[in-house]
């Protein structure tokens, strides 16, 4: 269980005095349950779509903390994903919500939609990462260079969360292109219908092939592009873009150069800086305790079993919760001294 930290007597107290006040420990903090153990916290999670790994690997992770402690509720949520994450948040409908790289940036920016915040956001835990490539069944494209005016390009589907970032990789490849919307699934059946030339794959943390991916390799005779190294150095010099490697080589069924650089989302869930200390450290414990079983509640959870991947690909000027920064320094050992605290509420 959770180690004994400063912040349990100052909440154990406060919860007394409101249950002699006749106030419920329910109400006393944001996210509390109101059945079962009166004391125990309700935290809700929202990912994505309940068609979509991010939620079903949730729902994993929610189970197993559930299974570790009496003292949290953990809640998987459905999402129409980080806008209404974000908004989550704002209206305190959510504990903890899941955003990528890409959003964090506007968010930090002030940029529209989340201009007008009433809290500020901090991070509590990397989940996952989608490095993304181009993929073809023509024979005269070899490198995202060769994309030229007539090409039919689908950087995911319009209206995507993923696609503004690589439509902005795209344009340091190309001058133009013609745009598809080609949903994941049936991009292989576009392909194959000359609807499409070029769409895209990822690899689940660098290493978990999707199903859609093994389909469209089963049904086109699929290639991954290769980039150039003019193209590779302008994603790593744009600060909106993180850029990593991805060995392509491990997909089954597909042509690759194997290594190249991909546009990479780096998912994390964040909170309010306001979202109680102990509830956010008791469940990081709950959590590192169950790290060894976790990929038996869901594949995609094994990677926790490493304690530096907690801490992967965090966002750049976004500080920890304290509790989290605690947590890392003093538990895991993995606390950077270029990630921020903030300021404890």
């Amino acid at each position: 269980m959770a180690k004994e930290h400063k912040h349990t007597d100052r909440h154990s107290t406060r919860r007394s005095v409101l249950a002699a006040a006749g106030v419920g420990a329910a109400t006393a903090l944001a996210g509390c349950s109101g059945s079962g153990n009166s004391d125990e916290q309700t935290v809700r999670m929202r990912t994505s779509t309940s068609s979509t790994t991010a939620y079903s690997a949730n729902q994993g992770l929610a189970s197993a903390v559930n299974d570790q402690t009496d003292d949290l509720f953990v809640e998987a949520q459905t999402s129409q994903g980080t806008e209404a994450n974000i908004g989550a948040l704002q209206s305190e409908d959510a504990e903890m919500v899941y955003i990528q790289n890409w959003s964090a940036y506007d968010v930090q920016q002030g940029n529209d939609p989340y201009g007008q915040l009433n809290f500020d956001m901090v991070q509590i835990f990397h989940y996952y990462d989608l490095p993304w490539f181009f993929i073809t069944n023509d024979s005269d494209l070899e490198t995202l260079s060769d994309i030229g005016s007539g090409t039919n390009v689908s950087p995911t589907p319009e209206g995507s969360g993923t696609a503004p970032a690589l439509e902005k990789a795209l344009g340091y490849a190309t001058d133009g292109y013609k745009r598809a919307s080609v949903s994941y699934g049936s991009q292989g059946g576009a392909m194959n219908e000359n609807q499409l030339d070029v769409g895209v794959g990822t690899l689940m943390n660098f290493s978990i092939t999707p199903s859609w991916l093994q389909q469209i390799a089963s049904e086109v005779d699929m290639k991954v592009l290769d980039v150039e190294d003019s193209t590779a150095q302008s994603w790593e010099d744009d600060e909106r873009l993180l850029s990593q490697t991805v060995d392509t080589g491990q997909i089954e069924n597909a042509t690759t150069p194997g290594e190249v650089s991909a546009p990479t989302f780096a998912y994390n869930f964040v909170a309010r800086n306001d979202l109680d200390y102990d509830t956010v450290y008791d469940f990081l414990t709950a959590m590192h305790e169950k790290k060894a079983e976790l990929a038996d509640y869901h594949g995609l959870l094994g990677t926790f079993e490493s304690n530096d991947f907690w801490v992967k690909n965090m966002y750049d000027g976004v500080p920890f919760h304290p509790a989290a920064a605690d947590f890392y320094k003093d538990e895991l050992g993995v606390w950077n001294e270029d990630f921020e605290r903030a300021d404890e509420k």
